[in-house]
């Protein structure tokens, strides 16, 4: 995988006639069409950058369109936390953008979270600086061995980052991901078919991202001797089912090695 950097419809309300607002006589100035075009553009995306507290990048992937399972990874976590339970106290999360999903696990209470992320970082806000120099968050790439014990973390979440790793980098990355969990891995992967990223994927990520289905992951796990959690995937689909919750991604739940 590339270590290279990269960067992180419309309404208009109608509403009839603008006669009325003029004098029977008055006609409108051909300026008048092009102000109120431009003031509700502008209205438009200042409500997207306003919108539940995101950060200018995301509004701007909303509007190109662009999406990430890593963003799936904050819808999911009321339901990993009732299909893990304790384990989601102490947990590692991989993937870009990981600064955001390790900000929310920390806001919940009596929970420790870390982060890596795969790809080098710029224009990061100060939040994930802060987090980034406390050794919180670490840029590192996961091609290579973690610089983390066996069973370091309870839980270890991934998102986004193996569908730009080749299987020969798959075999390596995911048993290590296993490793370093105690309770389990959890692998968030785009549906066959879904496009991502399209505008700064091969600036950053170095490739394509590669979507694989999900007979290609269940033989990927038999021959890397990895076992799915029969157990989590219940409890998680059962939380999931009763607030009518359907990932936009593919979540598998797998065993650690012990």
């Amino acid at each position: 995988m590339s270590r290279r950097p990269g960067n992180p419809t419309r309404r208009f309300a109608g509403g009839g006639s603008l006669g009325g607002l003029f004098h029977p006589k008055s006609r409108p100035t051909p300026l008048l069409p092009t102000v109120l075009l431009i003031l509700g553009a502008v209205l438009v995306i200042g409500y997207f950058y306003r919108g539940s507290g995101t950060s200018g990048s995301s509004a701007l992937s909303r509007l190109e369109g662009e999406f990430t399972c890593t963003s799936e990874v904050h819808q999911a976590i009321p339901y990993l936390k009732k299909a893990y339970g304790d384990s989601m106290r102490k947990v590692l999360h991989v993937g870009p953008d990981t600064c955001s999903v390790v900000s929310k696990l920390l806001k919940e209470e009596e929970s420790e979270a870390w982060g890596v992320e795969p790809y080098d970082v710029e224009d990061v806000d100060v939040n994930c600086k802060n987090l980034i120099r406390k050794g919180i968050v670490r840029v590192a790439d996961i091609k290579f061995p973690l610089p983390y014990r066996p069973k370091s973390f309870a839980l270890v979440i991934v998102s986004d980052a193996v569908d730009y790793l080749s299987p020969k980098y798959l075999n390596k990355t995911i048993p290590e991901l296993a490793r370093v969990s105690a309770d389990g891995l959890v692998i968030v992967t785009g549906y066959p078919g879904h496009s991502r990223a399209k505008v700064a994927e091969l600036s950053k990520f170095g490739r394509p991202a590669k979507m694989r289905s999900s007979s290609w992951w269940a033989r990927f796990f038999v021959q890397t001797s990895l076992q799915e959690n029969d157990a989590a995937i219940k409890k998680f689909e059962q939380a999931a089912a009763s607030d009518g919750y359907k990932s936009r991604c593919q979540i598998f739940h797998v065993k650690s090695f012990h």
